[in-house]
């Protein structure tokens, strides 16, 4: 991934980086990044000298046929890791079980708290179920991590990339080592969440919004369902007040048209009757 993404990734972006010291150069660590865009997870490991493992849902790596088989190979060379979001509890705890087996190897684990991409680029609130859980049960620091900008690189719907200069600020390892041994503790993994967020926060810039990601997406969806809904009601009530406008020129013009033929004829007899009138006239004479 480093020579084949990696170099011209960075010598197309040119990403800035800040705080690079502040990532081990062996051991284990957490990085909890904000999540703008789907290059984050290329950008961020194009920087580093080490390879960070993040989590993908299995999906991407069991499609059949060739572009299935292109697909997976992508996602396993640029240190991606299959995640079975089947079962009672789904993605979180494998995504658990996943970052402590990479930590346990000495790696850098690189995790999104949000759980998804941020839908206007404002940060959400971050899930406990995973970084907390991962950072409590192995005990590896947690290095927070923004990016920058990289929602403008190509935003939603657009096909060729923007060409601009992404930005990645990197903070001082989190230790939370005070909180040994409670990380069933749902108090604890709040905590935990929140002051990794806040941190990200700080270097990111971001507006924060205190509901989830998903939340927002959910209502940005309904919103544009009510609005489409609204816009459809709009549009027949404009199509039935054309027609109606239509019927009502109609019948005017309809009866525009009878009052001229009444007109036509009662000026036609007046003619007739005055030509009677001449015509007894001159016989009179």
């Amino acid at each position: 991934m480093k020579f084949s993404i990696g170099g011209p990734l960075k010598l197309a972006f040119r990403p800035w980086v800040e705080g690079l010291e502040n990532i081990p150069a062996e051991g284990p660590a957490i990085l909890a990044s904000n999540h703008l865009s789907f290059s984050d997870s290329f950008f961020l490991p194009a920087v580093l000298d080490r390879k960070v493992t993040f989590i993908a849902k299995a999906e991407y790596f069991t499609t059949p046929g060739i572009k299935g088989r292109m697909t997976a190979a992508f996602f396993k060379g640029v240190g991606q890791l299959p995640v079975d979001r089947s079962g009672a509890r789904g993605a979180g705890e494998a995504a658990v079980k996943s970052g402590i087996d990479v930590l346990e190897r000495g790696e850098l684990f690189g995790i999104y708290p949000e759980g998804t991409r941020s839908p206007d680029g404002r940060l959400y609130r971050g899930k406990p179920g995973g970084l907390a859980r991962v950072a409590l049960a192995s005990g590896a620091p947690v290095i927070p991590v923004a990016m920058i900008d990289t929602e403008k690189i190509q935003p939603p719907g657009k096909v060729m990339p923007k060409l601009m200069r992404p930005g990645i600020r990197i903070g001082k390892p989190l230790d939370f080592s005070r909180y040994n041994g409670m990380e069933h503790d749902r108090f604890v993994l709040r905590a935990v969440t929140d002051e990794v967020m806040y941190e990200i926060m700080k270097l990111s810039g971001q507006e924060y919004v205190d509901i989830y990601a998903t939340a927002a997406k959910r209502q940005i969806a309904e919103a544009a369902k009510a609005e489409k809904q609204a816009q459809k009601e709009a549009e027949k009530e404009a199509e039935q007040a054309q027609k109606q406008v239509v019927k009502a020129t109609s019948e005017a013009e309809a009866e525009a048209e009878k009052v001229t033929e009444v007109s036509e004829a009662a000026g036609a007899a007046e003619e007739v009757a005055a030509a009677e009138a001449a015509e007894k006239e001159r016989a009179g004479s």
